[in-house]
C-alpha cells in the first residue's frame, strides 16, 4: 500500500520546487509563452490552481463537483476555460495556488480509507488523486522550466509519475478510440542519476532501487517491453516529448503502439508534441 501521508509530502515538495521557480519572476515574465499553444506561465499556474480547486470540491463536496461539471459551457474547452477563469495578477495567483494546494492536501488526508472521489469520467482514491496532482505539477513545471530556459534535475519523485504512466496503459488506448490490450507489458526504467534511494512513498507494485538502478513495472516474463531512462518515460506519458526525441525502446507490437498513445492524464487524447518539439 502507498503511504498517503508520505505521498502528500512528495506532492508538497514538487509544488514547492515549481513555486520557487516562478515566485521570483517579475510580472512581465508571467506572460512568457510556454510550449503549450496559447498558454503563458500564468496559464500554467492558473491551470494547477483551478485543478486543485475542483479536486478539493471532489474531496469535500461531490454534489458541488458534479454541478461544476454540468455547468461547463463547453466541455471541449473545460481545461482552457478553467485556467483562464483562475488568471489573476501574479501575487494573487500565487496566493490562490498556495492556498488551494494546501487545502487539497488536507482534504485528501482526511478522506476515509477506501472512499473513491468523483472525477472526470472516473472515480479516484485519495492516493490516486494525489499521484495525479504530482504528475500534473511536475509536467506543467516542465513547461514553465522550458519557457524560462531552465533545466531541472530529475528527482526520485518521478517514480510516482512513472508508476502512473504504467497504470494508465489501457486509458491511453481507450482515449484514442482503440481497444485496451490484454497483452501484459514490462517496463524497465533507469532511475535518474540524481535520484535518491526512493521517494518518500514508494510506488506500490514496483521494485526498490537506488540512483542509476532500474525501476520496474509489470510481469518480469512479459514479451512486450519498454526500456529506457525514467525521465524519458515520464516525458512521454505526460506528452511533453515526442517518442522520436526520446531514448525509449519498445519491444513487441503492443509496447510499440503504446508509445504512440501513452497518456497519464484523464480526458480526451492530448495534442502531444511533434518530433520538432512543438505542440501538434
Amino acid at each position: 500500500m502507498v503511504d498517503l501521508t508520505a505521498l502528500l509530502t512528495d506532492l508538497a515538495a514538487e509544488s514547492d520546487q515549481l513555486d520557487a521557480l516562478v515566485a521570483p519572476l517579475p510580472p512581465e515574465e508571467w506572460a512568457r509563452p510556454t510550449p503549450a499553444a496559447g498558454w503563458t506561465i500564468a496559464h500554467q499556474i492558473a491551470h494547477l490552481a483551478w485543478t486543485d480547486h475542483v479536486a478539493h470540491l471532489a474531496a469535500t463536496d461531490a454534489d458541488a463537483f458534479y454541478t461544476s461539471v454540468l455547468a461547463a459551457p463547453n466541455p471541449a474547452r473545460l481545461v482552457d476555460d478553467g485556467a483562464e477563469s483562475f488568471l489573476a495578477p501574479p501575487d494573487a495567483l500565487l496566493a490562490r495556488w498556495r492556498a488551494g494546494r494546501t487545502a487539497l492536501s488536507a482534504a485528501l488526508a482526511a478522506t476515509p480509507a477506501g472512499e473513491k472521489l468523483p472525477w472526470y469520467g472516473t472515480r479516484m482514491s485519495p492516493t490516486s488523486m494525489a499521484t495525479a496532482r504530482l504528475m500534473e505539477t511536475w509536467a506543467h513545471g516542465e513547461d514553465v522550466a522550458e519557457a524560462l530556459g531552465v533545466r531541472r534535475a530529475p528527482t526520485d519523485r518521478l517514480r510516482h509519475v512513472a508508476h502512473l504512466g504504467f497504470r494508465t496503459l489501457g486509458h491511453g488506448f481507450a482515449a484514442h478510440g482503440r481497444p485496451a490490450p490484454t497483452t501484459p507489458v514490462r517496463v524497465e526504467l533507469t532511475a535518474p542519476a540524481s535520484a535518491g534511494s526512493e521517494p518518500a512513498s514508494l510506488a506500490a507494485g514496483s521494485e526498490a532501487g537506488t540512483a542509476g538502478d532500474t525501476w520496474t513495472f509489470g510481469p518480469a516474463d512479459a514479451a512486450d517491453r519498454v526500456t529506457g531512462p525514467a525521465l524519458d518515460f515520464c516525458l512521454l506519458v505526460t506528452q511533453r516529448r515526442h517518442r522520436d526525441n526520446l531514448a525509449l525502446v519498445a519491444t513487441g507490437p503492443v509496447a510499440d503502439e503504446w508509445l504512440d498513445v501513452a497518456q497519464a492524464f484523464a480526458g480526451p487524447p492530448g495534442a502531444g508534441r511533434d518530433a520538432a518539439g512543438a505542440t501538434s
